[in-house]
Protein backbone atom coordinates (compact mmCIF):
# COMPACT_ATOMS: atom_id res chain seq x y z
CA UNK A 1 0.00 0.00 0.00
CA UNK A 2 1.61 3.46 -1.06
CA UNK A 3 0.28 6.98 -0.18
CA UNK A 4 -3.09 7.90 -2.64
CA UNK A 5 -3.53 11.20 -1.03
CA UNK A 6 -0.87 14.06 0.96
CA UNK A 7 -2.03 16.32 3.19
CA UNK A 8 -0.32 19.50 2.71
CA UNK A 9 -1.94 21.84 5.10
CA UNK A 10 -0.76 23.45 8.39
CA UNK A 11 -2.31 22.15 11.25
CA UNK A 12 -5.82 23.66 12.09
CA UNK A 13 -7.02 24.31 8.78
CA UNK A 14 -9.39 21.70 9.30
CA UNK A 15 -7.25 18.14 9.12
CA UNK A 16 -8.94 16.61 11.92
CA UNK A 17 -11.73 16.79 9.97
CA UNK A 18 -10.55 16.25 6.82
CA UNK A 19 -8.81 12.72 7.89
CA UNK A 20 -12.39 11.50 8.83
CA UNK A 21 -13.22 12.55 5.33
CA UNK A 22 -11.12 10.97 3.59
CA UNK A 23 -11.47 7.62 5.15
CA UNK A 24 -15.13 7.70 4.61
CA UNK A 25 -14.30 8.27 1.24
CA UNK A 26 -12.16 5.12 1.35
CA UNK A 27 -8.51 6.10 1.35
CA UNK A 28 -8.08 5.39 4.60
CA UNK A 29 -6.43 4.88 7.13
CA UNK A 30 -5.45 8.31 7.47
CA UNK A 31 -2.01 9.03 9.26
CA UNK A 32 -2.54 12.58 11.57
CA UNK A 33 -0.80 14.04 14.72
CA UNK A 34 -2.99 11.39 16.39
CA UNK A 35 -1.70 8.63 14.85
CA UNK A 36 1.90 9.52 16.19
CA UNK A 37 1.08 10.65 19.67
CA UNK A 38 0.08 7.48 21.30
CA UNK A 39 2.71 5.65 20.21
CA UNK A 40 6.29 6.48 21.38
CA UNK A 41 7.97 4.48 18.67
CA UNK A 42 6.72 6.81 16.16
CA UNK A 43 7.17 9.90 18.32
CA UNK A 44 10.71 9.22 18.68
CA UNK A 45 10.95 8.62 15.03
CA UNK A 46 9.49 12.34 13.63
CA UNK A 47 11.53 13.77 16.81
CA UNK A 48 14.59 12.22 14.86
CA UNK A 49 13.34 13.59 11.31
CA UNK A 50 13.01 17.00 12.50
CA UNK A 51 16.41 16.78 14.31
CA UNK A 52 18.15 15.14 11.17
CA UNK A 53 19.36 12.17 13.09
CA UNK A 54 17.27 10.06 10.91
CA UNK A 55 16.78 9.74 7.00
CA UNK A 56 13.13 8.89 7.05
CA UNK A 57 12.04 5.63 5.29
CA UNK A 58 8.62 6.91 4.01
CA UNK A 59 7.45 3.31 2.60
CA UNK A 60 7.99 1.87 6.72
CA UNK A 61 6.02 4.89 8.48
CA UNK A 62 3.26 5.23 6.12
CA UNK A 63 2.98 1.19 6.04
CA UNK A 64 -0.20 0.15 6.19
CA UNK A 65 -1.96 4.04 5.37
CA UNK A 66 -3.48 5.37 2.65
CA UNK A 67 -3.09 9.03 3.07
CA UNK A 68 -1.71 11.50 5.70
CA UNK A 69 -2.78 15.18 6.99
CA UNK A 70 -1.25 17.61 9.41
CA UNK A 71 1.75 18.46 11.31
CA UNK A 72 4.39 16.15 11.63
CA UNK A 73 4.17 14.75 7.75
CA UNK A 74 3.15 18.36 6.11
CA UNK A 75 6.16 19.47 6.98
CA UNK A 76 8.04 16.97 4.06
CA UNK A 77 5.16 17.59 1.24
CA UNK A 78 8.40 18.25 -1.12
CA UNK A 79 9.91 14.78 -0.46
CA UNK A 80 6.41 13.01 0.03
CA UNK A 81 5.01 13.90 -3.56
CA UNK A 82 8.18 13.38 -4.78
CA UNK A 83 8.49 9.68 -3.30
CA UNK A 84 4.86 8.75 -4.11
CA UNK A 85 4.70 9.96 -7.39
CA UNK A 86 0.62 9.27 -7.85
CA UNK A 87 -0.07 10.27 -4.98
CA UNK A 88 -2.86 13.48 -5.01
CA UNK A 89 -1.84 16.57 -2.76
CA UNK A 90 -4.27 18.59 -0.81
CA UNK A 91 -3.88 21.77 0.43
CA UNK A 92 -6.41 22.20 3.45
CA UNK A 93 -6.71 26.26 3.61
CA UNK A 94 -8.39 29.19 5.70
CA UNK A 95 -8.19 32.30 6.06
CA UNK A 96 -4.41 33.09 7.75
CA UNK A 97 -6.17 35.41 10.78
CA UNK A 98 -9.26 32.77 11.21
CA UNK A 99 -5.97 30.10 11.21
CA UNK A 100 -3.54 32.01 13.92
CA UNK A 101 -6.85 32.76 16.24
CA UNK A 102 -6.99 29.17 15.94
CA UNK A 103 -3.48 28.31 16.55
CA UNK A 104 -3.45 31.18 19.24
CA UNK A 105 -6.00 29.02 21.02
CA UNK A 106 -4.73 25.67 20.37
CA UNK A 107 -1.01 24.70 19.57
CA UNK A 108 0.80 27.78 20.01
CA UNK A 109 0.57 27.87 23.31
CA UNK A 110 2.66 24.90 23.40
CA UNK A 111 5.40 26.01 21.03
CA UNK A 112 5.70 29.18 23.56
CA UNK A 113 6.18 26.98 26.40
CA UNK A 114 9.34 26.72 27.28
CA UNK A 115 9.15 24.30 29.94
CA UNK A 116 8.77 22.15 26.28
CA UNK A 117 12.12 21.00 25.01
CA UNK A 118 11.08 17.44 24.43
CA UNK A 119 8.32 15.91 21.92
CA UNK A 120 7.29 17.87 18.58
CA UNK A 121 6.36 21.24 19.96
CA UNK A 122 9.87 22.44 20.27
CA UNK A 123 10.69 21.22 16.93
CA UNK A 124 7.62 22.24 15.34
CA UNK A 125 8.62 25.80 16.88
CA UNK A 126 12.15 25.85 15.53
CA UNK A 127 11.69 24.32 12.32
CA UNK A 128 8.50 24.84 11.00
CA UNK A 129 8.63 28.82 12.37
CA UNK A 130 12.28 29.02 12.45
CA UNK A 131 11.89 29.93 16.40
CA UNK A 132 9.65 32.82 16.22
CA UNK A 133 6.22 31.93 17.64
CA UNK A 134 5.26 35.02 19.58
CA UNK A 135 5.20 37.74 16.90
CA UNK A 136 1.86 37.36 14.98
CA UNK A 137 2.89 39.15 11.81
CA UNK A 138 5.60 36.33 11.23
CA UNK A 139 3.64 33.39 12.17
CA UNK A 140 1.72 33.97 9.80
CA UNK A 141 3.70 34.83 7.04
CA UNK A 142 5.06 31.53 7.26
CA UNK A 143 1.76 30.21 6.49
CA UNK A 144 1.18 32.50 4.08
CA UNK A 145 4.28 31.32 2.86
CA UNK A 146 3.94 27.82 2.84
CA UNK A 147 0.52 28.17 0.57
CA UNK A 148 2.42 30.14 -1.80
CA UNK A 149 4.97 27.43 -1.91
CA UNK A 150 2.64 24.59 -2.66
CA UNK A 151 0.72 26.31 -4.82
CA UNK A 152 3.83 27.00 -6.94
CA UNK A 153 4.86 23.43 -7.89
CA UNK A 154 1.55 21.63 -8.70
CA UNK A 155 -1.14 21.94 -11.06
CA UNK A 156 -5.08 21.74 -10.97
CA UNK A 157 -4.16 17.93 -12.06
CA UNK A 158 -2.28 16.87 -8.75
CA UNK A 159 -3.80 19.36 -6.30
CA UNK A 160 -6.31 20.52 -4.53
CA UNK A 161 -6.38 23.96 -2.33
CA UNK A 162 -9.54 22.46 -0.31
CA UNK A 163 -10.92 25.80 2.10
CA UNK A 164 -12.24 25.00 5.29
CA UNK A 165 -16.11 24.71 5.52
CA UNK A 166 -16.34 23.81 1.58
CA UNK A 167 -17.96 20.17 1.89
CA UNK A 168 -17.76 17.13 -0.14
CA UNK A 169 -18.20 18.50 -3.38
CA UNK A 170 -14.80 19.70 -4.75
CA UNK A 171 -13.22 16.89 -2.43
CA UNK A 172 -15.05 14.37 -4.03
CA UNK A 173 -14.80 15.40 -7.36
CA UNK A 174 -10.97 16.14 -7.25
CA UNK A 175 -10.67 12.39 -6.11
CA UNK A 176 -13.30 10.96 -8.30
CA UNK A 177 -15.77 9.78 -5.43
CA UNK A 178 -19.49 9.94 -5.15
CA UNK A 179 -20.57 12.19 -2.22
CA UNK A 180 -21.50 10.29 0.69
CA UNK A 181 -24.65 10.73 2.37
CA UNK A 182 -23.41 12.16 5.35
CA UNK A 183 -22.81 15.19 6.38
CA UNK A 184 -18.74 16.34 5.83
CA UNK A 185 -17.11 15.82 9.51
CA UNK A 186 -16.67 18.53 11.97
CA UNK A 187 -14.80 18.58 15.00
CA UNK A 188 -11.56 18.97 16.92
CA UNK A 189 -13.09 22.53 18.82
CA UNK A 190 -10.64 24.49 20.91
CA UNK A 191 -12.17 22.20 24.09
CA UNK A 192 -11.94 19.12 22.03
CA UNK A 193 -8.50 19.61 20.63
CA UNK A 194 -7.38 20.11 24.24
CA UNK A 195 -9.07 16.96 25.76
CA UNK A 196 -7.53 14.63 22.65
CA UNK A 197 -4.11 16.14 23.39
CA UNK A 198 -4.09 15.74 26.80
CA UNK A 199 -5.54 12.01 26.66
CA UNK A 200 -2.79 11.03 23.52
CA UNK A 201 -0.35 12.37 25.15
CA UNK A 202 -0.94 10.51 28.62
CA UNK A 203 -1.57 7.15 26.38
CA UNK A 204 1.78 7.85 24.74
CA UNK A 205 3.72 8.27 28.17
CA UNK A 206 1.80 5.11 29.87
CA UNK A 207 2.88 3.11 26.63
CA UNK A 208 6.42 4.65 27.20
CA UNK A 209 6.57 3.24 30.78
CA UNK A 210 4.84 -0.02 29.95
CA UNK A 211 7.64 -0.85 27.50
CA UNK A 212 10.31 0.34 29.59
CA UNK A 213 8.98 -1.88 32.77
CA UNK A 214 8.68 -4.86 30.30
CA UNK A 215 12.74 -4.52 29.20
CA UNK A 216 13.61 -4.19 32.63
CA UNK A 217 12.08 -7.20 34.01
CA UNK A 218 13.19 -9.36 30.84
CA UNK A 219 17.02 -8.41 32.24
CA UNK A 220 16.18 -9.15 35.57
Amino acid sequence: MSLEVIGAGFGRTGTESMKRALEMLGHGPCYHMYEVMPHPERYATWQAIYDGRQSPDWDQIFDGFRATVDWPACRYWRELAAHFPDAKILLTYRDPQSWYESMERTILPMLRDPERTEGMAPRLRRVVFGGEVHDQGHVISVYKRHVEDVQAVFGADRLLTYELGSGWDPLCRFLGRDVPPAPFPTGNDTKAFHANNQALGAQRKADDTGSQNTLANSTD
